[in-house]
């Protein structure tokens, strides 16, 4: 499945998508998206509806059971819609990490001395730790991609010059959560396929912030977590059918071959499925009610990456002019996420600071350990400021003129 070739981009109503948020009420300015968005109080809703109705294991004899039953299969069609890709390629798990891991287990079973993976500098750990550590346990070798610290761009070329014919894997970021690079993901899978690996792409940070098409981006395989979105704590993985039918994970005895059943690790939750189909209909109601929902996805995504991007310009402007103040999010193409430092300042002093202004902007490296480091930042990182869809003007305001008195004291 992909993206339709041509859609309409709706005009935001960005009060109207605020008043959605019960969080908002509170009266902070959150810039911690990246770390764990607000949840509209139609997401809450249907969750407790699911909750609260019959459900049991799934079947088709009982009310409960068909509950069961339709809740995981409408939130394999709904991931499947977000991305484009097969719902019957749908996996899901406790978080995008704990995938990984679980994934990178099963991939790395028959890896031995005599072969390597791709891992970049730019990455999440989570990207990168469970397949350094996979190819340890194999005696297999790891090859690291740079990025530029300058500009924060990783080259694709950065990566093609790694790989060889010995290379199994590469696992690279849609978007980096730390300073928002997003890499040509497809130019790098295809420098992977045409060396015979399998691609990994980590799509956490990205699919909260563009449309995503996993066929266009040439990911074998795809994680994203719908609590970045909008929706629940939980984790998608999202491959072609055909490939996860080649995959044969440890699993219980009793519990299902069948794909994708047979990587998923006892009773899912229900609650958290129906959240996650929750907030990509929420999403897609932002294009509209009528018509194809991915078309609406594709749609409404774009809306808010232009309304996001618009955002952060005007927060880049106002940083240039604030004196001693380093911006770290350089890339071409970025998603709305920057990292601050200060001269002769602690980040953490400015969290702390703008905290109790009701700013909500945390200072870290936020597991991007190894890019942080390549920054020369080392474990520390800077002030990140990442912008959501609820986000709006009066926010950016209110960070701008924190900032402004944080430098003044």
């Amino acid at each position: 499945m992909t993206a339709p070739a041509a859609f309409d981009v709706p005009a935001l109503d960005v009060a109207a998508l605020r008043a959605s948020f019960p969080g908002l009420t509170a009266g902070f300015a959150h810039f911690d998206g990246p770390g764990g968005s607000q949840t509209p109080a139609v997401v809450a809703q249907a969750m407790v509806a699911a909750m609260t109705a019959p459900t049991a294991n799934r079947g088709s004899v009982t009310e409960a059971e068909r509950n069961a039953d339709a809740i995981v299969g409408s939130a394999r069609q709904a991931v499947a819609d977000l991305t484009g890709g097969e719902p019957g390629g749908v996996v899901f798990g406790r978080s995008a990490t704990a995938l990984t891991y679980e994934l990178s287990r099963v991939l790395s079973a028959g890896w031995g001395p005599d072969d390597e993976v791709v891992v970049t500098r730019l990455d999440h750990d989570a990207n990168i730790r469970p397949w350094v550590q996979a190819a340890a346990a194999r005696g297999a070798t790891v090859r690291w991609a740079d990025f530029d610290p300058a500009t924060g761009e990783l080259d694709p070329a950065a990566v093609g010059a790694l790989l060889t014919p010995r290379t199994r894997l590469v696992a690279v970021t849609g978007a980096a959560n730390l300073i928002g690079t997003r890499p040509d993901v497809a130019a790098i899978t295809a420098l992977a396929h045409a060396a015979g690996a399998l691609t990994w792409v980590d799509g956490v940070h990205l699919t909260a912030h563009a449309p995503v098409d996993v066929a266009a981006l040439g990911a074998d395989f795809y994680v994203c977590s719908p609590y970045k979105f909008l929706g629940p704590h939980c984790g998608c993985l999202v491959a072609a059918t055909a490939l996860l039918e080649t995959l044969h994970p440890d699993k219980l005895a009793p519990s299902s071959d069948a794909v994708p059943e047979r990587f998923e690790l006892g009773t899912l939750p229900y609650e958290q499925l129906v959240g996650t189909t929750a907030a990509i209909d929420f999403l897609a109601g932002l294009a509209g009610r009528e018509g194809d929902r991915r078309a609406r996805i594709t749609a409404a995504m774009t809306a808010l990456e232009q309304h996001e991007d618009r955002l952060r310009e005007r927060i880049e402007e106002g940083v240039r002019e604030l004196p001693g103040v380093t911006l770290w999010s350089r890339a071409a193409r970025r998603t709305p996420t920057l990292l601050l430092t200060f001269a002769g300042r602690d980040a953490a002093d400015a969290y702390r600071f703008l905290a109790q202004r009701g700013v909500n902007a945390p200072a870290g490296s936020f597991y991007a350990l190894e890019a942080s480091r390549q920054l020369g930042l080392g474990d520390t990182g800077g002030l990140r400021v990442g912008l959501a869809p609820y986000n709006d003007d009066s926010d950016v305001d209110r960070l701008l003129a924190g900032l402004r008195e944080f430098l003044a004291g």
